[in-house]
């Protein structure tokens, strides 16, 4: 329901057991954290289709290569710091280069990870992934979305990564009205005097952000992009073009990610002005998710005062 929180990987567990229970050859792989990212739950439902590849993620992602060239659609799935990083040229070479049927789904992104510190904070992967050719690269803000996209690419033919979060989010998508199209950006909040281009975790934050700039008499429009590679370049330039400025949030570097995504995209078709907000160019630390999204400014007050810096 609205309102309610619900970590997106909690949403990846529950997605696939529906999935599992409509189609026979998708399987899920897991790199001994099934616990963590969830995909115990499909072991639970269906446990000869949900294979522990023990603590060897590179390996993980060479399995599911071959599954896929078998006619299974396999789910490989870990923490985004593993199978974006540890794994990255299995993922380019044994299922990027050979464009193969294989999903990812990386869990515990960004600093919200919390104590485990900067060694399992992720903000790197956006980047990462969107830099091998074909790769499709989706981060859903939250449980209604996340259960979407990850029937999205189970239906779409071609690697995909999957970024979700560990920390419980409000869901802010009605289920009953809500359509994920790979691709599509959604505007969440009209607006005319700034664009704040948003995804993942801190879609919700920015939509309590431009609530505070509201009442500062700003009018702040707010898109949502689930998908950062293919980008949505449609909303992205019609929002340069209606407004002319624009704030980029994520959880992620603000090198690589959705903020240099959308930099190029108005670059090379309407200039405007854009201000990109997220992890600088830092790692993270162990502490608190909350207290860690609050440091960075991350959270709405964060969002806003960096917007309020920036006019």
């Amino acid at each position: 329901m609205l309102g309610d929180k619900i970590a997106t990987r909690d949403s990846y567990g529950n997605a696939l057991v529906e999935l599992g229970k409509e189609h026979d050859n998708l399987v899920v792989l897991d790199a001994d954290l099934a616990e963590a990212t969830k995909t115990v739950k499909f072991r639970n439902a269906f446990p000869d289709r949900h294979i522990d590849c023990g603590i060897a993620e590179a390996n993980m992602m060479g399995i599911a290569a071959g599954m896929s060239t078998a006619g299974f659609v396999p789910f490989a799935s870990s923490f985004a710091m593993f199978a974006a990083g540890r794994a990255f040229e299995q993922v380019r070479n044994a299922i990027g280069y050979p464009k193969l049927n294989v999903k990812i789904g990386a869990t515990h992104a960004g600093i919200s990870v919390g104590e485990d510190g900067a060694t399992h904070q992720c903000n790197e992967d956006i980047a990462l992934m969107r830099a091998i050719p074909g790769m499709v690269v989706i981060n859903p803000a939250d449980d209604v979305e996340a259960r979407a996209a990850v029937k999205a690419a189970f239906e779409y033919y071609g690697p995909c990564y999957l970024r979700f979060g560990r920390l419980a989010v409000p869901t802010i998508n009605d289920e009953a009205t809500y359509k994920f199209e790979i691709g599509k950006g959604v505007e969440l909040r009209k607006g005319t005097d700034l664009t704040i281009i948003a995804t993942g975790l801190p879609v919700s934050e920015s939509l309590e952000a431009a609530k505070m700039l509201e009442a500062d008499g700003i009018s702040a429009q707010v898109i949502n992009i689930h998908t950062i590679k293919p980008l949505d370049k449609d909303i992205v330039i019609e929002a340069a073009k209606s407004t002319g400025r624009i704030f980029t949030v994520e959880e992620h570097s603000i090198i690589g990610g959705l903020g240099s995504a959308v930099s190029e995209c108005v670059a090379e078709n309407h200039p405007a002005k854009v201000t990109r907000i997220g992890v600088k160019d830092v790692f993270g630390e162990s502490g608190p998710a909350k207290e860690l999204l609050k440091k960075y400014e991350l959270d709405a007050e964060g969002i806003y005062k960096q917007i309020k810096a920036s006019l």
